[in-house]
């Protein structure tokens, strides 16, 4: 059952948010101790609030579609009196005494918090392979990961253990996971979301945003996430539009499509091109335009990025590692360390190429509405596995994993991943939708449109969905 699907049993009166959330705490206590998915699970506040919306719900008082709805956490968003450990030692017994302004939107839109997802540590990776708090295992296989940083809030929604979750993308920790368990991502535009109360690891890099099953659940989340706050200085003081698209089969006609000439189909599984093709001509069916561009140096925005996240990483860590350097896992503290070595002239220059880029970037997004890309170009790993093979030739999993999204998190833009086909082994391929700033409402809609065509999203992993 999707979010909205359950918003609409509610006010039906076909279901309760106490059979709703209790339907989550029962699966979250079949599989969890296999998937690892949850570092804490809060039932008997989530009960408490599942009872006050059902209260509110029958008394007339009606919140919006999250109202009741099951929603997950990742463990990086501060909780009032709930412990917030960022998947780490370091935080391990810090219990905050507020809400992160994700936590607290969602909240007042009537969601109800079932518990905090499992991560990698600091959020500072793709596997969730942390060595603190065990393995994140990927639903569709349990051998594999899920992706990272955000991958227990990926698996709790792939198998239900949530409706909703949070999730936070420094370097795609959103859309990696979305990709490998199969549902949808939204990365927004820098500064849609308020960064307040998240434990931070990338000061101008860091988004805040939703993991769904369906586009139209994480339009519906983004309503009631975005806008304005005070406390965070990066959010920006714009009207925030309604992104849930129309209901029905959407025209994309009148749009233009980009598939990019270079970088992104360079380098990937033939499956994932093939998937990724697939989408395109699902839109061009729709009645949009496809349209080749040509888009600045991949590999060079994927150095800017990571000389940007290195060198704020280490600036974040700074207080912490000097004291508690054995609090930290092997692979983070090693990043932390090449940061806290980046010179500063690099970190600079690095500054003055990134808004060079995204220039050029914006620019090719004049002539097109969006660019259709791969989310990965691959499928999930397995944990613990190094290295993928990709046209023959080695290359490390993290770089992989990341080397299509992590652009856009130096540029800002808006990116929308989404389920775009599997593997003959029933492993997840994802594609992106990436945006002109500020335009989520038209990215939601075309993936919107996608979806309702391919009818990807309805496909579930077997062994977690009973």
């Amino acid at each position: 059952m999707t979010a909205l699907e359950a918003a609409a049993a509610l006010r039906q009166r076909q279901t309760s948010s106490v059979e709703l959330t209790l339907g989550c705490l029962a699966r979250i206590e079949k599989y969890n101790a296999e998937l690892n998915a949850f570092l804490t699970v809060t039932a008997e506040e989530a009960l408490a609030a599942a009872r006050k919306a059902d209260e509110e719900l029958a008394s007339g008082l009606d919140r919006g579609p999250l109202h009741g709805i099951p929603v997950a956490h990742k463990d990086l968003l501060c909780t009032k009196g709930v412990r917030t450990t960022s998947g780490s030692k370091t935080f391990a017994g810090y219990v905050p005494d507020h809400d992160a302004a994700a936590v607290e939107r969602l909240r007042r839109a009537g969601a109800v918090m079932v518990g905090k997802t499992g991560m990698h540590e600091h959020a500072y990776g793709i596997t969730s392979n942390n060595p603190h708090y065990g393995a994140v295992r990927n639903p569709w296989d349990p051998r594999r990961i899920p992706g990272g940083s955000s991958g227990g809030s990926a698996v709790a929604v792939a198998t239900g253990m949530a409706l909703l979750a949070t999730g936070s993308d420094t370097g795609g920790s959103i859309r990696v996971p979305a990709c490998y368990c199969g549902i949808t991502g939204l990365k927004p535009t820098f500064g849609r979301v308020s960064k307040f109360g998240a434990l931070p690891l990338g000061f101008t890099l860091d988004h805040i945003g939703p993991l769904t099953r369906t586009v139209r659940d994480a339009a519906a989340m983004l309503q009631a996430l975005a806008g304005f706050d005070l406390r965070d200085a990066t959010t920006v003081d714009r009207p925030v539009p309604d992104f849930l698209p129309p209901a029905g089969e959407i025209s994309l006609a009148g749009l233009r499509v980009g598939l990019p000439a270079n970088f992104f189909f360079e380098k990937l599984d033939p499956q994932v091109d093939n998937a990724v093709h697939f989408m395109a001509y699902t839109a061009q069916d729709l009645g949009a335009e496809l349209v080749e561009v040509r888009v600045p140096d991949g590999h060079q925005l994927n150095v800017v990025a990571q000389v940007t996240l290195l060198a704020e990483a280490a600036a974040v860590h700074e207080p912490y590692i000097r004291k508690q350097r054995a609090s930290y896992g092997d692979d983070v503290r090693a990043l932390i360390d090449m940061g806290r070595l980046l010179p500063a002239t690099d970190y600079l220059q690095a500054q003055r190429l990134r808004k060079r880029i995204l220039g050029v970037y914006l620019n090719v997004l004049k002539q097109v509405d969006c660019l259709l890309v791969p989310a990965t170009p691959m499928a999930a790993p397995l944990i613990g596995q190094n290295e993928v093979e990709l046209g023959g030739a080695m290359e490390d999993t993290r770089l992989a994993s990341t080397r299509f999204v992590r652009g856009f998190n130096a540029l800002g833009l808006p990116v929308l991943s989404m389920p775009a086909g599997f593997t003959p082994t029933n492993l997840p391929l994802g594609c992106q939708l990436v945006g002109r700033p500020w335009e989520e409402a038209l990215l939601l809609k075309i993936g919107a449109a996608i979806e309702e065509r391919t009818g990807l999203w309805r496909r579930v992993p077997p062994a977690f969905t009973a």
